[in-house]
């Protein structure tokens, strides 16, 4: 049996005021050739189909007409998985009637454990792999917070809830199973993950989830599946080097700090009851996000040489469309006018024929001994983050480890109702 294991698309995002449309649907319309091409069974989505819990229209129409495109591929099965960014109310409507389209959704968690083992069929029919459906485990869902519990013991409580509930799915799926073995039929199991392991490589795009109560989860805590899909962090990744525990990755980059590196997808192949192989597949890139890092000589070279290549690759599918670039300066980040003389020098590689590149976002470079908000450095509030605010707001407080860890903790229960249950907040750049 053949799974092709994606996560974090992100529907609906807008990058610093940028709507990212072209992308995910170019996206879409190339996985759903891939499907049919390397002849998948199931389609595993492993959370954050979209960016925030109320996605635009749009976004949602993406989604429902993939779904129905779907059923004209091989791949008749789809398992979509809720995320730290998706709505349970979101996901769940409709559930029934995408039941219809072949598409299981679990977007929260049941008392049941059996609620999350699902058994999926091979191309013939037969029964091919249990499936462990856990989505992103919410601490409110786990836990209770006691009074007077330091950080430590809200770390230890957070860790051993999932590690518990992993444990109670699994042994559902177990029995699942031993009963199928008695027919002769040895399945194997496939569990799935929508957080943080120790020892994954994050990213700018990537939001901490447990802050205040886990950091990340370790590897050893799943239980012994034969692969573990997960989804959260934006590079494709092995944990620890272990082979069948997965990241996909985002298929898009959605942080400069990820316009460089290579996006895939995972093919899983199952045989004898046991996994078999995982291939990468590449996936092609429908628009370069570009950071450019030195002084403003440095930084002009680099516009220079990026519209080159720009009129050199037109014939691509990146080369169609428009590098958002963003400018890093060093040296002379004393200026006060910045964004105005990268704009020209981006202004001046437009050939007439549409622009080549559009400059998102002009940042000074951070000077690691520079304390506070930092006035002195000319920094303009576009350029930070609301966490980097928030964070550079509590550092010129005195307050003790434990008090600092508690307002971050409420910072982040905050800010994930803002961009989870709440309307999401206006893209850098956009006014509200």
């Amino acid at each position: 049996m053949r799974i092709l294991h994606t996560s974090d698309w992100h529907l609906g995002q807008h990058f610093m005021g940028r709507t990212r449309t072209r992308e995910h649907e170019a996206f879409l319309h190339w996985l759903l050739k891939l499907l049919d091409e390397k002849k998948v069974d199931a389609l595993v989505v492993a959370g954050d189909i979209f960016d925030t819990g109320t996605p635009p229209s749009y976004a949602r129409t993406l989604y429902n007409e993939f779904i129905v495109s779907l059923q004209q591929t091989c791949c008749r099965q789809l398992l979509i998985l809720g995320g730290n960014h998706d709505s349970e109310a979101t996901l769940n409507e409709g559930r029934s009637l995408l039941a219809c389209l072949n598409t299981r959704v679990t977007a929260g968690i049941s008392d049941d454990p059996e609620d999350h083992v699902m058994v999926l069929e091979d191309g013939t029919g037969s029964l091919g792999l249990i499936l462990c459906a856990v989505p992103f485990l919410r601490p409110r869902d786990l836990v209770r917070s006691a009074g007077g519990q330091s950080g430590r013991e809200k770390q230890l409580a957070m860790g051993q809830a999932i590690q518990s509930f992993y444990s109670r799915v699994f042994e559902a799926a177990r029995s699942t199973q031993a009963d199928l073995a008695r027919d002769g039929r040895a399945l194997p199991i496939l569990a799935t993950g929508h957080l943080t392991v120790v020892g994954g490589k994050s990213s700018d795009s990537v939001r901490d989830i447990y802050i205040g109560s886990l950091d990340a989860f370790p590897a050893s805590g799943f239980p012994p599946a034969d692969y573990i899909a997960l989804g959260h962090l934006h590079r494709g990744q092995a944990v620890k080097d272990r082979d069948y525990i997965r990241y996909s990755g985002s298929p898009i980059p959605l942080s400069f700090d990820e316009g460089g590196r290579d996006k895939q997808v995972l093919l899983a192949d199952f045989k004898a009851g046991a996994l078999a192989a995982v291939q990468p597949v590449a996936v092609p890139c429908f628009r370069r996000l570009v950071c450019l890092k030195g002084n403003l000589e440095e930084i002009e070279a680099g516009v220079r040489d990026l519209a080159r290549e720009a009129a050199a690759s037109a014939g691509e599918t990146w080369g169609r469309r428009t590098v958002w670039l963003e400018a890093e300066v060093r040296d002379d980040d004393y200026l006060t006018d910045l964004q105005d003389r990268i704009q020209a020098m981006v202004e001046d590689q437009d050939t007439g024929s549409g622009p080549a590149m559009a400059l998102l976002r002009v940042r000074r470079h951070r000077r690691g001994d520079t304390p506070g908000l930092a006035p002195e450095n000319r920094e303009r509030l576009e350029e930070l983050t609301p966490r980097e605010v928030f964070s550079r707001r509590i550092a010129v407080e005195s307050l003790a480890e434990d008090q600092v860890q508690i307002l971050n903790t409420l910072f982040e229960e905050i800010l994930d109702h803002i961009e989870t249950d709440g309307a999401a907040p206006p893209a850098q750049g956009e006014t509200p």
